[in-house]
């Protein structure tokens, strides 16, 4: 039967643990931040209206909407699309214009 060497903890086994842990945490929040790539925003050009979209969280709002409204699949990336599909959407897009927005600002003057 061998002896059972004991070792008592030093500070430095317990700053590894410490730097252990540091480096889990970061490598998941690294991980996190890949599985939310999809939803990085960008600024696609509307050459039909030949003006910019800010393709964030509102822009998303209209993009579903226009997808439920013409029975396509709203997890299609707009990227994704035809040609003759985005110039749909930019045309339904500027028909429906920022309403909401529209209503805010009233609000405020």
């Amino acid at each position: 039967m061998e002896p059972c060497l004991h070792f008592p903890e030093t500070k430095l086994s317990r700053a590894n643990g410490v730097r252990t842990i540091l480096l889990a945490g970061a490598l998941a929040t690294s991980f996190v931040g890949l599985a939310c790539s999809e939803h990085h925003y960008y600024r696609p050009y509307d050459p039909y209206y030949t003006d910019y979209h800010n393709w964030n969280h509102d822009e998303e709002v209209y993009y579903r909407r226009w997808t439920d409204e013409t029975h396509r699949d709203p997890h299609r990336d707009f990227r994704k699309l035809r040609p003759e599909e985005q110039k749909e959407y930019w045309t339904w897009r500027h028909n429906h214009g920022d309403h909401d927005r529209d209503d805010r600002d009233r609000d405020h003057h």
